[in-house]
């Protein structure tokens, strides 16, 4: 093992393997990157893989589009298919403050280009009938969102990352993180020490306990989502969007010849990744509510992750004051896949440039919490 390195990245997940990718890139020098388990075994393993552009502050829409770019042409620069099916996004509004919040939404989405439409009641029920429409008072759609293949954007960025020289070490903890006059001075193993000026915490939903090892207090906590997945079943010969009943916080969509249904989000925070029967007698609730033909489909099987949430949810970017040399990559309240290429992007600018470029990731810093200078995503993380 390296006894020094330019970056040390503690985090195996999308996120980590994204920075590493681009630090590379940018001949970043000897980077490291360390995960305690397996590679991507935490929450981008356990994600759905959503890709969308509908959200209601600018940063995140910057983060979408500039991510879309990859996604695009993933294939042509990683050699493997990201598997992004293109299926649209449909959000649904069964409250006048809901429809309120969409149009605003839409405003600000078409001024990036984004081809986003509002729908009727009776425009959402022709074009998808299946749906129970009565109380649905309008919805967005665009057609340019949908979903990858976590597994494979993963196994891309593996492979780039390993192609560029960054040397990773799976299955190895990092333990302690030393700091020297208010600097980053190593990091550490259980067995060894690896001295570094820079360090990157892309821990995910153990962000918080990495940030600790610094003496750094990061406002981010474990939150399950329970999703399952339904045995084959037959629901319509036209395409179906992953479609989102907003005021439930449901959502649903194809999953090979059966159909995936998101569970609920467990508000008390732990790292907990059981499934529970309540939780799937609630997911099927919703779901024969939203698609009365669902009540004929079995559940087959189901799984847990963990969304890392911020208080405001949105990402938490950049350098900490307290700890010169410690990078912030936390925080992403369930965006952390489909803003991957982004992250890695302004996060290696960061490091190198002294700045990001691509994307102004100021209003993201850990300092906009002591200030008061929360951001409010309307289209929060729980509907996906």
């Amino acid at each position: 093992m390296e006894k020094m390195a330019d970056v040390v990245i503690i985090g195996g997940g999308i996120v980590g393997l994204s920075i590493a990718y681009y630090l590379a890139l940018k001949k970043a020098g000897r980077i490291v990157l360390f995960e305690k388990g397996q590679l991507g075994e935490g929450s981008t393993g356990r994600c759905v893989g959503g890709i969308r552009t509908q959200f209601s502050t600018e940063i995140n829409i910057r983060f979408s589009l500039e991510s879309l770019k990859t996604f695009e042409r993933f294939e042509e620069e990683f050699g493997v298919s990201p598997e992004f099916k293109k299926i649209g996004y449909l959000f649904l509004a069964t409250t006048e403050q809901e429809v309120g919040v969409f149009r605003e939404n839409i405003t600000l989405q078409r001024k990036f280009g984004i081809p986003v439409e509002f729908l009727s009641p009776g425009e959402i029920k022709s074009r998808w009938p299946y749906l129970r429409a009565d109380d649905v008072l309008g919805g967005t759609f665009c057609p340019q969102d949908g979903y990858a293949g976590p597994n494979e954007v993963l196994s891309g960025f593996i492979n780039g990352a390993k192609r560029a020289g960054v040397k990773i070490y799976e299955g190895t903890e990092i333990v302690g993180i030393s700091l020297t006059k208010g600097r980053i001075h190593s990091v550490k193993t259980k067995s060894e020490e690896i001295f570094t000026l820079a360090v990157v915490n892309a821990g995910g939903p153990y962000a918080a306990s990495i940030g600790e090892m610094a003496g750094i207090q990061i406002p981010v906590k474990p939150l399950r989502r329970q999703i399952f997945v339904t045995a084959p079943f037959h629901l319509t010969d036209y395409p179906i969007p992953l479609t989102i009943d907003f005021h439930r916080g449901w959502y649903f969509r194809q999953e090979g010849k059966g159909f995936l249904l998101s569970g609920p989000l467990d508000w008390e925070s732990s790292f907990n990744i059981n499934t529970e029967y309540e939780a799937m007698a609630e997911t099927s609730e919703n779901a024969t509510y939203r698609v009365p033909a669902l009540e004929k489909a079995r559940i087959a099987t189901g799984w847990a992750g963990l969304y890392e949430i911020s208080p405001d949810h949105h990402a938490i970017l950049g350098k900490v004051p307290e700890a010169e040399g410690l990078i912030l990559a936390n925080g992403f309240s369930g965006h952390g896949f489909q803003h991957s290429p982004a992250v890695g992007k302004v996060i290696s600018e960061l490091i190198v440039d002294g700045v990001a470029i691509t994307i102004d990731i100021s209003s993201l810093s850990i300092e906009r919490f002591e200030k008061g200078e929360l951001l409010l995503e309307a289209m929060t993380a729980f509907k996906e």
